[in-house]
């Protein structure tokens, strides 16, 4: 019996001593979770500004982002969610660094694996900004062309021509996040080849009337 509850004393001590280890580095990570908390806040406040200033928000509606968040029942601007992603992604690399400071070897693997994909997002966000910019000038700019030489249809192509390059433009971008694979890129080649074998089939069957107004044109001009 007095074996027994000296195991139990022993027991307690070692769990004490941990306990004791532990305590202020479980202390002192709760006051640095709670500065990071107010630096992610103030490093929010102060996106929010500069990104206002260089009026983004402005791109953002230019290239129709804006819109979409609307018809997704989204009430944010992009420049709210854009600095509350980057607000979150702070405050999550904050818990993640004062978890690997308690020496936790799970924490470091997370923590260093989310520092690495970091960049990946941010590059996907930009690929999606600007490949939505130039899928609306080059829709626009079709359309311009073709209804100056009176080609019926002009909206229709250049409206394709748009859907083509947003499709090529989110399939890039989830790409950049590693997001599918192979598969991805086999979808996109089959989606791609779907599509440019639907409108040759199209064209075929009821381009003759563009085909002969662009030839009475080139007639008319070389006469």
């Amino acid at each position: 019996m007095p074996e027994q509850i000296q195991v139990v004393f022993e027991s307690l001590k070692i769990y004490w001593e941990q306990l004791l280890y532990l305590l202020p580095k479980v202390l002192i990570g709760i006051v640095l979770f709670i500065a990071g908390w107010f630096v992610a806040k103030l490093i929010k406040f102060l996106l929010i500004k500069f990104l206002r200033i260089i009026r983004l928000d402005s791109v953002a509606e230019k290239a129709g982002i804006e819109d979409i968040l609307l018809k997704g029942g989204i009430q944010h601007s992009s420049v709210i969610i854009l600095a509350n992603i980057i607000y979150w992604c702070l405050l999550f690399g904050i818990t993640l660094a004062i978890l690997d400071s308690l020496g936790l070897k799970a924490a470091q693997g997370l923590f260093n694996q989310v520092l690495e994909y970091i960049p990946n997002v941010i590059i996907a966000v930009l690929v999606l900004v600007f490949g939505v910019i130039f899928a609306k000038f080059l829709r626009s700019t079709v359309y311009t062309y073709l209804t100056n030489i009176n080609v019926s249809g002009a909206e229709l192509i250049s409206s394709a021509c748009y859907w083509i390059m947003m499709l090529l433009i989110i399939f890039t971008a989830l790409h950049q996040l590693s997001i599918g694979g192979q598969l991805l890129i086999f979808i996109f080649e089959v989606g791609f080849a779907s599509i440019c074998f639907a409108f040759a089939i199209a064209f075929g069957l009821a381009g003759k009337e563009w085909a002969i107004q662009i030839l009475e044109k080139i007639w008319r001009k070389t006469r």
